[in-house]
C-alpha cells in the first residue's frame, strides 16, 4: 500500500532528479516521492523533445530547478551543477536514471555487439554516473545519498537484456566503489535494482511484455512493482533511518530476484 500522509521528513533535502522522460518514468517516481516527504527539487530533461514532456511534471512538483542535461555532455553536467551549487549552496541527493544503448546493440546478441555502440552504452548508461558523482560529492557537504538504476539481468542471464546486461554489472561495481570511496565523507551510494517496468527505456527490449509476464507469474507478492515502490523505497535510503546503509544494491520486484 502506497503511503496516503508522509510525514515531511526530507523536508530540508535538496535533491537532482535526472532522468525522467515522462509520468511512467522510474525517475518521476522518485521526483514524486521526494516532494511528497518535503524535498527540494531539481529536474533535468534530456533535450527540446524531452522537454514538452518532462516540463508540466516539474511544474507539479514545484521543481525549484529545471534544467537540460545531456548526460554525454560534460559541459551540460558542469552546468548543471554550478546553478545547484550557486542556487542552492549544497546537495543531499543525486537520482541516476539515465541509460541508453543503440537499438541495434540493444536488440541484438552480445556477441554481435558493435564496440562502438559497447562503448556508448557504457558511458551513457554507466559512466555517466561516475562523472556526476564527481560533480555532486563537493556539494554533499553535510554528506549525502546517491542512487542509480540497475535490473536483474546485471546479476543472472535475461536473455533479452543482452549488451545491457554487462553494463548494468559495471554500474552496480561503480555503485560500490563510489560508496567506498565516498564513505569518509558520510555520502551513501545505492544501486536500486527494479523488476520490469513499463517506461519508455524498457520498451526498447526485445520481448518486454514477456518479460512483464513472466515477472508476474514469478513474483511471491503476485504482482509486478510500480513507480511509486521505487520511489518511495529511494526516498526510505535518503533518510536518516537508512543512514548506516551504504553499498547495496537493493531489488524492489516484489521477490522475483530470490527465485531460481
Amino acid at each position: 500500500m502506497t503511503p496516503t500522509s508522509p510525514q515531511p521528513i526530507l523536508r530540508d533535502a535538496k535533491a537532482l532528479i535526472t532522468g525522467i522522460a515522462n509520468e511512467h518514468s522510474i525517475a518521476y517516481g522518485c521526483a514524486k516521492a521526494f516532494r511528497e516527504l518535503g524535498a527540494t527539487l531539481a529536474i533535468t530533461y534530456a533535450n527540446d523533445k524531452a522537454r514538452p514532456y518532462v516540463e508540466p511534471l516539474a511544474k507539479d512538483l514545484d521543481a525549484s530547478l529545471f534544467m537540460p542535461l545531456d548526460a554525454s555532455r560534460q559541459t551540460e553536467l558542469e552546468d548543471v551543477f554550478e546553478r545547484i551549487d550557486k542556487e542552492w549552496g549544497g546537495l543531499d541527493i543525486l537520482v541516476h536514471s539515465i541509460a541508453w544503448a543503440p537499438k541495434e546493440d540493444l536488440q541484438g546478441q552480445l556477441l554481435d555487439s558493435s564496440s562502438e555502440g559497447f562503448a556508448r552504452a557504457m558511458d551513457i548508461s554507466c559512466h555517466s554516473f561516475v562523472r556526476m558523482a564527481r560533480l555532486a560529492a563537493p556539494l554533499m557537504k553535510n554528506g549525502g545519498t546517491m542512487l542509480t538504476m540497475s535490473y536483474h539481468g546485471a546479476n543472472k542471464v535475461v536473455p533479452t537484456y543482452n549488451v545491457m546486461g554487462p553494463v548494468k554489472a559495471a554500474l552496480e561495481a561503480c555503485a560500490r566503489y563510489l560508496a567506498y570511496e565516498l564513505g569518509p565523507k558520510g555520502i551513501r551510494v545505492h544501486a536500486i535494482s527494479p523488476g520490469p517496468l513499463k517506461t519508455r527505456a524498457a520498451s526498447g527490449l526485445k520481448d518486454f511484455d514477456v518479460l512483464l509476464t513472466e515477472a508476474a507469474q514469478r513474483a511471491p507478492l503476485g504482482e509486478l512493482v510500480d513507480i511509486m515502490d521505487v520511489g518511495f523505497t529511494c526516498a526510505f535510503l535518503a533518510t536518516p533511518y537508512a543512514r548506516r546503509l551504504s553499498g547495496e544494491t537493493l531489488y524492489i520486484d516484489g521477490g522475483v530476484n530470490i527465485m531460481a
